[in-house]
């Protein structure tokens, strides 16, 4: 459109920095003096700082101060959602539910909170990066330790302290506002359940679980936010879907930038969501584009996330709100089953067929591995459990194996021998030299498939059936796009 772009990263390997994405590439750190030092060489009319994650956001309010043009939302609004004081207040005037939380700056804030709140709380150290330091806690003792540990609290520092809400199915939702209309571009529902961090977990387009009900309420608390906070370009909310009895939605969190789910969502509707984002910084309407209803597609499009598990020794494979992945793999079919088993083997994930699969959970998922037994008996799997899991399943066919710790032959061994296939295993502590921690290692060194969470041993019985009876059918993305 004959405007010259000039883009900085301090990170060389991604595709934003091949020859052909901009006119001029700066090479430097992301820091207020290197970025003012570029701005001041290059005199441009304005910057976007929508497309550098929380780095380039943590960075428009020293850029404000400098007198520098952002472009699209402006810092106001970008300063409104990282306060939570004002993003509360916010919330609280569009009618909004949000999980309670608190503030603290000691440890006796922090416990004062989390008694006011109650357990289970997730705490975290505010404005950080993909998770760090954060984590679930379920008693004094846990909090205690994390404050001791953790993090260093102080005024400048404090501790964000949020209620919990277990077994809550989470949402992500990217959007489109002009400052006058909101587009939804998708509202992608999280395989595995609230707790795990969303860079983590696999997620799918269109939600395969959730009620038209609460659809059209995530629908419309977008609209209502992005438009109140004077978002021009793109936002990026999380929700959480908690059976109270009934179904509440609360929302978790709202970024006003784009979302690393963004290259998902755009390959899933076959719309170029950042393309559009800009010329909307620059002045266009949501008007002026050919936009699709994200619902409107037809075939079902799965994200799932790569671990660097296998090259770094004795780390867990235990998900939670941290963020460990370091990339991305999609699947795309005509259905949640073959998508997702198109994700799984993008991520070296090679689902079996046959074979034996191996059982054993903590005892808070005791009451749900019934049905997943079950599911795995009926599509012809042998299966081996410690003996608390098979004790939790009495009419279902297992064998039963001994831990680690029991002395031989154990699980162990029958995973060194090739005897399986596949590994479902939920943990129940923190320590790492556990067997719990000893089997999930050793899946990864042995390459064979594993999950870590219940939801995730369904989605994959859910891959394995599909994959069984059906034909994965291979399609350019060009043919998938409406």
């Amino acid at each position: 459109d004959g405007i010259e772009t000039i883009l900085i990263n301090n990170n060389p390997e991604p595709v934003s920095t091949d020859y052909d994405i901009s006119d001029k590439l700066y090479f430097e750190p992301l820091t207020k003096e290197d970025v003012l030092a570029v701005i001041e060489q290059e005199k441009p009319e304005g910057v976007i700082v929508q497309f550098g994650g929380q780095t380039s956001i943590n960075l428009a309010e020293s850029l404000n101060d400098a007198g520098v043009t952002i472009l699209g939302t402006p810092f106001e609004s970008i300063d409104m959602v990282e306060d939570r004081q004002q993003f509360t207040e916010v919330l609280n005037e569009l009618g909004i539910p949000q999980a309670d939380y608190g503030i603290a700056n000691s440890y006796d804030e922090a416990r004062d909170a989390a008694h006011s709140i109650g357990f289970p709380v997730l705490v975290r150290p505010s404005y950080v990066l993909g998770g760090r330091a954060m984590e679930i806690v379920y008693d004094d003792n846990e909090l205690e330790e994390y404050m001791k540990e953790a993090v260093r609290v102080s005024r400048e520092h404090p501790i964000l302290v949020d209620k919990f809400l277990e077994d809550s199915i989470e949402l992500d939702v990217d959007a489109l506002c002009d400052g006058e209309e909101v587009y939804v571009c998708g509202i992608m529902e999280h395989i595995e359940e609230a707790g795990i961090h969303s860079g983590d977990s696999a997620c799918v387009i269109p939600p395969q679980s959730v009620s038209e009900e609460i659809i059209a309420q995530v629908e419309e608390y977008t609209r209502k936010l992005a438009l109140k906070l004077g978002v021009i370009g793109l936002i990026n909310i999380q929700y959480a879907i908690k059976m109270d009895p009934e179904a509440k939605l609360y929302i978790i969190e709202a970024n006003p930038r784009a979302s690393r789910t963004v290259p998902f969502v755009s390959k899933a509707i076959g719309i170029p969501i950042a393309k559009i984002a800009t010329k909307i910084m620059l002045g266009a309407k949501l008007s002026d584009f050919n936009l699709v209803n994200y619902s409107d597609i037809e075939h079902v499009a799965v994200k799932e996330s790569v671990f660097p598990f296998i090259k770094i020794p004795d780390a867990d494979s235990v998900l939670g709100p941290e963020m460990k992945s370091t990339g991305e793999t999609m699947g795309i079919d005509k259905n949640f089953g073959l998508a997702y088993y198109k994700a799984q083997l993008s991520a070296s994930m090679n689902l079996p067929t046959e074979g034996k699969i191996f059982l054993s959970v903590r005892d808070m998922d005791k009451a749900k591995i019934a049905s997943i037994a079950s599911k795995a008996k009926e599509l012809g799997f042998d299966l081996i459990a410690t003996k608390g899991t098979a004790e939790a399943v009495p009419d279902v066919d297992i064998e039963v194996i001994r831990k680690v710790s029991q002395g031989s032959p154990n699980i162990r061994d029958a995973m060194i021998n090739g005897e399986v296939a596949f590994v479902i295993n939920t943990p129940s502590g923190k320590q790492s030299a556990d067997d719990g921690y000893i089997i999930r290692r050793l899946a990864i060194e042995l390459g064979i498939p594993y999950v870590t969470t219940i939801a995730g041993a369904n989605a994959v019985l859910k891959a394995i059936e599909e994959a069984s009876h059906g034909e994965l059918n291979v399609k350019s993305l060009n043919e998938y796009a409406l």
